[in-house]
């Protein structure tokens, strides 16, 4: 068999395993805070997030151009391919290791931390650092804040025009409303981080000289990262799960429904105006704490939100590092 073939579909395998990896990492974020209110059951929840990562899989495709051309830049050949796979390695291995402690990290930074870390490594690849600090850094850096500000003031503005209502009432209300805010959550998701792993493979296409375009999106893609996602997505991440929809504030139906509508707005804006690929975990954890924070600053298990805020900070570095030594491993093969 060719062994340029043999390299180009080896990345592209590590990376349906990233996806799927991806799905049960980050499901939490689409439906911690669905099941943590009781709008919706476990698995209910779990497959209105994976319809909506495969829905959200097909809109991301300004997203998907961005990982593919924007990041590092690599030279047609095989081994080339040995960097994109060491870092793509390095994404998986790094979600695991959050997985198991149960820290909601980005899954979106562990990938772009292990493809500039397996760069950095190899003497012929170059890593865009403007587009970096532009697309990942600053994103990585605002998309919290702005998370964390409109989660907090639009749990205020829902407390304010609901402040004469029936607690009974509001409750059933804002479940069913939930369902809605969470179905948004999911496609955000998708338009997302599904197009994460289209880049990456996009890139692996490229670089492996089976096609002449570095942007291009063929359709088998699509269905192939947006079916990963959704399988990884209805397997469930339980351990983040419960990080998110209990550890780090007690969540009620409003609170749920105002973080789930906050993120997802945030991700859209991003995803179809700005073309940014940022972390729909750092925004849907930083609005559950900007909505608890409405109710006291100590609602907020500060404690908790901290391991969460070192998990975010030390992704991009510890992927990048476990990258290098894992390129270190597979560059005679490649």
């Amino acid at each position: 068999m060719d062994p340029q073939l043999v390299a180009v579909v080896a990345v592209i395998l590590a990376a349906m395993v990233f996806d799927y990896t991806n799905g049960f990492h980050d499901a939490a974020n689409a439906i911690a805070t669905s099941v943590s209110t009781r709008a919706l059951t476990p698995r209910v929840a779990l497959l209105m997030a994976a319809v909506g990562n495969f829905v959200g899989a097909h809109l991301g495709t300004e997203v998907a151009k961005t990982v593919g051309e924007d990041l590092v830049s690599l030279p047609l050949g095989i081994p080339s391919l040995g960097v994109v796979f060491a870092g793509v390695l390095g994404a998986i291995t790094w979600n695991l290791i959050t997985w198991y402690f149960g820290l909601p990290s980005s899954s979106s930074h562990a990938l772009f931390g292990g493809l500039v870390g397996a760069t950095l490594m190899a003497s012929f690849g170059e890593v865009q650092w403007g587009n970096i600090v532009n697309k990942v850094l600053i994103p990585m850096v605002f998309s919290p804040v702005v998370g964390l500000i409109l989660g907090f003031l639009f749990m205020i503005a829902i407390m304010w025009t609901f402040r004469r209502g029936h607690p009974g009432k509001l409750n059933r209300g804002f479940r069913l409303a939930q369902t809605f805010s969470a179905a948004a959550m999911a496609v955000g998701h998708g338009i997302q981080d599904a197009a994460k792993t289209m880049g990456i493979v996009v890139l692996a296409l490229y670089t492996g000289g089976y096609q002449s375009s570095a942007t291009h999106i063929p359709q088998w893609v699509y269905w192939a990262s947006a079916t990963m996602l959704a399988l990884g997505t209805y397997a469930g991440g339980w351990r983040i799960i419960r990080t998110l929809g209990r550890k780090i504030i007690d969540l009620g139906p409003a609170e749920g429904f105002a973080a789930e509508t906050v993120a997802s707005s945030v991700l859209y804006f991003n995803a179809l105006v700005l073309h940014a690929p940022i972390s729909t975990t750092h925004t849907i954890t930083s609005a559950i704490m900007g909505v608890g924070a409405t109710k006291r600053l100590s609602a907020v298990r500060w404690n908790v939100a901290g391991n969460i805020v070192i998990a975010w900070v030390t992704t991009f570095p510890a992927a990048a590092l476990i990258a290098c030594l894992v390129y270190l491993v597979v560059r005679p093969l490649f």
